[in-house]
């Protein structure tokens, strides 16, 4: 491939990434928790024993549907009207705190339900992941989304 057609890719990837930022993110999101989900797993092993590793995949689970769900809805609403996303974004996270909270009443039947491993997961993966994203995350209108790569903090000196 010549550099004008890698540009080319690159810049209509970017483009359709600017298009739908909250799927973008959302994504960035679930690679990053992907990547830390087996040490997890295994600090849960090793604290809470086999209940905790099944009630923390069991949360990481919710956590990854929770924020597919959000990108989902925020984005079909963002194609309807401003009004809509507003809506979407409140209501969504209404609907989405419901269903989390009957997917755990429901999980809480189940022989190796541990609710400690299944809260702290649940807690800190969220928390977690929403705090590690907001460093990759552009607040500029040029770049909706995830910035691109250049412009992630650099260490250099400041002039004074």
């Amino acid at each position: 491939m010549n550099g004008r057609t890698e540009q080319r890719l690159s810049g209509s990837h970017h483009a359709e990434q600017n298009q739908e930022p909250e799927k973008g993110i959302v994504v960035d999101m679930l690679v990053r928790g992907m990547k830390v989900a087996p040490v997890w797993l295994i600090f849960s092993w090793l604290v809470w024993g086999l209940d905790g590793v099944a009630s923390s995949a069991y949360g990481l689970g919710l956590i990854f549907a929770n924020f597919a769900a959000a990108a989902a809805f925020l984005t079909w609403a963002g194609r309807i009207s401003t009004a809509a996303l507003m809506f979407a974004a409140l209501g969504g996270f209404i609907v989405r705190l419901a269903v989390l909270t009957l997917a755990v009443v429901a999980a809480s039947k189940i022989s190796v339900f541990a609710p400690v491993p299944l809260g702290v997961t649940i807690i800190v993966s969220h928390l977690g992941l929403l705090v590690w994203e907001t460093r990759y995350v552009s607040l500029s209108l040029a770049y909706p989304g995830l910035g691109p790569s250049n412009m992630t903090p650099k260490k250099c000196k400041e002039i004074k």
